[in-house]
């Protein structure tokens, strides 16, 4: 039987899980790796030990399913994106520590580009804002300040990639240089319309195009791994960033569908068809992927930096749950909040506000509230920023969301699913395979070499619990508009 090995490259482990054709999970492997920071607001990773802790897990993954090398039909690979790695195309050696799409140090050089007016000419090539999380403007920093870089660029001896490029190169022993086209659309310097680098934005950054990789669909053969690695020499075939690739294992395969991960943050991404859509509400547009033969499809991206993580403040911050577990029980022990909001700004507000100067705040409160209203609160926050990005989609791409797929872990918190349901008056589908990052690399592996089409993959796709709205339209309007009233209060306190 035919097996797929899914490498999934996170921002602190690597994992490599191995599937089965029906989307099966046969076994794991994960490795975490040290993170650095050497200055504040600066996030750092060795490639070495990205490349140590990838490889031995995917040896470990293969070793734990039992299954021969030989019987591996394809690797896809789906990875942390906007991390920027840079080496030497001689001899694979990191130049530099990989700068993390977490990393502030290019605050300034963005500032400096607004300032000059090429905010909007980023935002219409790339679908993207100017801001440090992307990769372009670190690759610039790297340059301008690593002493001898940027000759050594121009000369066509480095080589530049996101974590995708980096682990490709290494598989294949040095022989292929190249990315996908998700990735690819996350870092400033790719053309969402010609589906190339833009010479005009690596012209503002200045960026040689010598140590770019080359931009290939997200299914098809990149190349074959050194058989050494893994015991045989196996194609890989699919690639795609994190939050694509979720949105591929969730076979959210027609504009419109959408998913959306509850991590530490929520990232909900909606397909909007083949042509990329503009916002104008605060939304990244962005290659969801594109299938080897075929147009690519778009999506339209919202991100919400504090999700989970609101759950482990209650944990650590304010000591009023032992475990993130117990936050569910707590929350229910309440009918509502009684009017308490909870507005989780701790570092600002991502999409579709971009308010870097908001801040957490709590309103609402009486002498009657308790810390369960305080916890209700904090897991409806989560939904409520969900619904603010629904209603930005909707009204950017003019389609209506019937249903919400979820994944990530609070996802398996009932409450704030059905919760999640009422506020946004659709369904939320909880799917059976809940890995669906990596599952999506599988996919598009398979695809990649024939092995699925998008018609099995889309029969595939199981439901585990689906939740429909039992909120009244009154009522759902009532609670969103507080919701809207206490964002203003936290948006104004530092102003």
């Amino acid at each position: 039987m035919p097996y797929v090995l899914a490498l999934d490259q996170g921002t602190t482990s690597s994992r490599a899980i191995v599937f089965d054709l029906e989307g099966k999970p046969l076994a794991q492997a994960q490795q975490e790796f040290t993170q650095h920071f050497p200055q504040p607001g600066w996030v750092e990773h060795d490639p070495l030990e990205i490349w140590q802790s990838q490889l031995q897990t995917a040896r470990e993954a293969v070793r734990r399913s039992g299954v021969a090398p030989s019987q591996i039909v394809a690797i896809g690979i789906t990875n942390q994106r906007e991390t920027v790695v840079l080496w030497e195309r001689a001899t694979g050696k990191p130049v530099y520590r990989a700068i993390v799409w977490q990393d502030r140090r290019t605050a300034g050089i963005c500032e400096e580009l607004r300032k000059h007016g090429y905010e909007e000419v980023f935002r219409q090539k790339s679908g993207l804002v100017l801001d440090p999380y992307f990769s372009g403007t670190k690759l610039k920093w790297l340059l301008d300040e690593v002493p001898g870089l940027r000759e050594r660029a121009g000369k066509g001896e480095l080589c530049f990639g996101t974590v995708d490029s980096w682990l490709i190169y290494n598989l294949t022993g040095g022989q292929v240089h190249a990315t996908d086209v998700s990735n690819a659309s996350r870092t400033l310097l790719f053309n969402l319309q010609t589906l190339e680098w833009d010479s005009h934005l690596l012209g503002v950054l200045g960026i040689p195009k010598a140590v770019l990789p080359q931009v290939r669909p997200s299914a098809g053969v990149y190349g074959y791994t050194v058989s050494e690695l893994l015991g045989a020499s196996i194609p890989i075939a699919g690639v795609a960033g994190d939050q694509q690739a979720a949105l591929f294992g969730q076979a959210c395969f027609k504009a419109g569908m959408a998913k959306n991960t509850y991590g530490t943050g929520c990232f909900l991404l909606m397909n909007t068809g083949h042509k990329p859509v503009a916002s104008q509400r605060g939304l990244l547009s962005t290659v969801a992927w594109q299938l080897e033969g075929e147009r690519p499809e778009y999506a339209l991206e919202g991100s919400v930096f504090i999700a989970g993580a609101v759950v482990q403040w209650l944990r650590d911050g304010l000591g009023i749950i032992q475990k993130s577990s117990e936050v569910e029980a707590l929350a229910q022990s309440v009918p509502s909040t009684d009017g308490v909001y909870l507005v989780p700004a701790f570092v600002g507000l991502g999409a579709p506000y971009w308010d870097a100067y908001a801040r957490g705040a709590i309103v609402g409160l009486t002498r009657g509230s308790t810390k369960a209203h305080i916890a209700r609160a904090a897991l409806e926050a989560i939904a409520y920023q969900a619904r603010d990005l629904v209603g930005a989609m909707e009204a950017d791409s003019g389609l209506g969301l019937s249903e919400l797929r979820v994944d990530g872990g609070a996802s398996v918190n009932d409450m704030l699913m059905q919760f999640q349901a009422d506020i946004l008056g659709a369904a939320v589908l909880r799917p059976q395979v809940t890995e669906t990052t990596a599952l999506g690399a599988a996919y598009l592996a398979a695809i990649g070499v024939e092995a699925l089409s998008k018609a099995q993959i889309a029969e595939r796709w199981a439901v585990d619990r689906r939740f429909e709205p039992q909120m009244s339209e009154e009522e759902r309007n009532r609670l969103y508009a507080g919701w809207q009233k206490a964002v203003e209060r936290a948006r104004g306190w530092a102003q």
